[in-house]
């Protein structure tokens, strides 16, 4: 006799993260399936026409129907209490298969200052070309957001905590600024996760991720998710289906795993970061740190009424300028060098010629991107371990 699933409405986030969208075959497995076919086989002809014109649900290309990226999507939108989810190749497909569904030649964007600089590029070169207008606005000034909305205004984009600096953007007023405007709000939740934070019951309209970081959160798969209302995600659907930034199975099914234990690595990360930062506040060699977990931080107190924890992701900056940066980097041992985050393993990197390197010096100035900043994504690790490794940086450079 099988069992009745529950109903997800009831579930609590924990449980959702271990639990929802699983799909089992008729082999009764335990663990989520890895469904690994390009299409999939129908049983006459009327159920061909069906499944491909979507009148009937189930299977028909991987590209855009896949029963192991379905559980994933399905999973992550009920553990931010939307509706629906879309999973695709990367966080950057995320980010461009939704300005592609929802914008058109002669719209506007508004979009925060204070973003990945890969996000910057992808807006300012690419999406531009196509008779798009973007204007960049500081990401805590709300009258900026205000002065900056036009009449084909048709987007607002931020990322909050922003990367690196983890300034915190007030979501329900861009919310409320938006919906104004007739506009939607994208906020990429990436920093934070469903985990510590939730944008849509905030009132943003979409909650985006790169799910390569905190979600796989051991640094194997990419991979991208947009959730938000059905009607939505529907329409950033159709252009997956068609331009095919799709997730892959296989990553689908890592990325599942990295839900079941989200919420504890999350909240290690956190305490981590937040030790860590601390420890930095009191070492000559730094000038300034930039984490949400402080007091001293300008956004602390709204990070605290919209964010149940600050994530694993600090900076700050080193007296001196990109030498005395480069030689603490490079003088370090156990913290990898790379641009990732949210990995298990601690990261360390230089903004201003790395995830940013591709903005113009002005751009980068706008952004607070000085030559003397250094991130680190603070892993799993002993944080004494990490703080030891962090001396050796400071050493060469006192």
């Amino acid at each position: 006799m099988s069992k009745d699933k529950p109903d997800n409405n009831s579930l609590k986030q924990d449980t959702l993260a271990v639990r929802a969208g699983s799909y089992r075959s008729a082999e009764g497995e335990h663990s989520e399936s890895l469904i690994l076919t390009s299409s999939f086989v129908f049983d006459d002809a009327a159920t061909a026409e069906q499944r491909m014109a979507l009148s009937q649900p189930g299977n028909v290309y991987s590209r855009y129907t896949n029963p192991t990226v379905r559980a994933f999507e399905e999973r992550l939108a009920l553990m931010e209490g939307a509706e629906a989810g879309i999973a695709t190749s990367s966080g950057m497909a995320a980010i461009l298969s939704t300005c592609m569904a929802f914008l058109q030649a002669g719209d506007h964007i508004l979009c925060s200052r204070d973003i990945f600089g890969s996000t910057t590029v992808l807006l300012d070169k690419f999406i531009a070309k196509f008779g798009v207008e973007v204007t960049f606005v500081p990401l805590t000034d709300l009258q900026a957001w205000k002065d900056g909305v036009q009449e084909n205004t048709r987007l607002l984009f931020l990322e909050t905590p922003s990367n690196p600096l983890n300034e915190i953007a007030d979501i329900r007023a861009l919310a409320d600024i938006a919906h104004a405007a007739n506009a939607r709000l994208v906020v990429d939740n990436c920093f934070c996760t469903p985990v510590l934070q939730k944008p849509l019951e905030l009132g943003a309209d979409l909650s985006l991720h790169s799910a390569t970081k905190y979600i796989d959160g051991q640094g194997r798969a990419l991979g991208g998710a947009v959730v938000g209302p059905k009607d939505d995600i529907d329409e950033i659907l159709g252009f997956v289906r068609s331009c095919g930034p799709a997730m892959s199975p296989f990553n689908a099914w890592i990325f599942l795993k990295g839900l079941e234990t989200l919420k504890v690595r999350m909240q290690a990360h956190s305490a981590n970061a937040q030790a860590l930062a601390e420890w930095l506040q009191q070492q000559d060699i730094v000038e300034t740190v930039f984490y949400a977990g402080l007091e001293s931080h300008p956004g602390h107190d709204l990070a605290l009424k919209q964010q149940s924890g600050y994530s694993g992701v600090l900076s700050f900056t080193v007296k001196g300028g990109k030498e005395e940066a480069w030689k603490v980097i490079d003088s370090t041992q156990l913290l990898s060098i790379t641009a990732n985050l949210g990995d298990a393993k601690s990261t360390i990197i230089h903004p201003a010629t790395t995830t940013h390197g591709r903005l113009t010096p002005e751009q980068r100035a706008a952004a607070g991107i000085a030559d003397n900043l250094i991130r680190i994504s603070v892993g799993l690790e002993d944080v004494e371990d990490i703080q030891a490794d962090l001396l050796r940086g400071f050493d060469a450079i006192r």
